[in-house]
């Protein structure tokens, strides 16, 4: 058993998706940092000096001045303002992988495009490369298969 996981975990997928793991986690809290301390007090400043992460409602009936005066009462509470930082965070690494994708499609397409398209077969008989129209092969004289019709050798 241990032989199996060992061949399992070793196996080049696996490894591509813990390093995709690794780094995607990186790339969250880049993108979070980047959403709690420069885009949203921007977005803040833009609508009236708002701080979005201490934005929420009171459930519990007991007025507190701050979500953390809030959470340290244990009071009842509907953070919004965190809920926004997350869907913003969320919309920016939605964006960042779409581009990612189509960046890596356009590659893709690239290189099927570049690939020479097929100009020689193979002869059943003697084995060498031959023109795709050929009816009859040089090296061997055989008669070819073309279209419905069998191959003959003479």
């Amino acid at each position: 058993m241990l032989k199996e996981f060992k061949e399992f975990a070793l196996k080049g997928n696996v490894m591509d998706l813990a390093v995709g793991v690794v780094i995607g986690g990186a790339f969250g809290k880049i993108v979070t940092s980047l959403v709690n301390d420069i885009i949203t007090p921007l977005i803040g400043l833009l609508l009236g000096k708002v701080d979005f992460s201490g934005l929420f409602i009171n459930l519990s009936g007991v007025p507190h001045k701050t979500l953390a005066e809030a959470k340290e009462a244990h009071a009842a509470t509907l953070n919004y303002g965190l809920f926004l930082n997350s869907v913003i965070d969320f919309v920016i690494i939605a964006f960042s992988i779409f581009i990612v994708i189509k960046q890596l499609n356009r590659f893709k397409r690239k290189q099927e495009v570049e690939q020479a398209p097929v100009t020689t077969k193979e002869c059943p008989h003697c084995i060498s490369a031959i023109p795709i129209k050929a009816t009859r092969c040089p090296n061997c004289t055989s008669m070819l298969e073309t279209k419905g019709t069998t191959l003959a050798h003479e």
